[in-house]
């Protein structure tokens, strides 16, 4: 039997602790856990997808089996080229389950021998997201609690360099 991979995807603009406590929990239950950066040219992030991967493999450094890769289009299709077969999504409350399990659904129909696994977030994350990073950082609040240190000081830089 071969090497279970699996993708956990998201736009980690920033990354957080939770995405963090994802990554951690999931690396210890697959073989090689990628961690799929999206370029989504809908939205205007903070940081550029280079930026976003650079700092990810600085963050996840310590797992030997994490990888950290940029995609865009379809997720199924980022799975089927890197040899995965489990899709990772995380949930924080009910309201994410209805939009996850949809797309968990359109994904299992469109790609059918990619599976999702998810992972309830810890407690202590359970209202973190990168939005509420981005605002509160954005006005200058203490956001150590909410990302590593090399994660906080990259944001401080990018605002400090948005109010010259």
């Amino acid at each position: 039997m071969g090497k279970t991979i699996a993708i956990y995807p998201g736009s980690f603009d920033p990354v957080t602790r939770g995405h963090m406590d994802i990554i951690e929990r999931a690396s210890k239950t697959v073989d090689h856990l990628i961690v799929g950066v999206l370029v989504n040219s809908a939205k205007s992030p903070l940081f550029t997808v280079e930026e976003r991967v650079a700092l990810l493999k600085q963050v996840t450094a310590q797992y030997p089996n994490v990888e950290i890769r940029s995609f865009e289009g379809l997720l199924v299709d980022f799975a089927r080229a890197s040899g995965a077969h489990i899709l990772i999504r995380g949930l924080r409350a009910v309201t994410d389950f209805e939009y996850e399990l949809q797309m968990s659904q359109t994904n299992r129909k469109v790609a059918p021998e990619v599976d999702t696994i998810f992972f309830t977030t810890s407690l202590e994350y359970a209202y973190l997201s990168s939005s509420i990073v981005k605002e509160v950082a954005q006005y200058g609040g203490d956001i150590s609690a909410f990302v590593a240190e090399p994660v906080e000081k990259a944001i401080k830089q990018k605002f400090a360099q948005r109010n010259k």
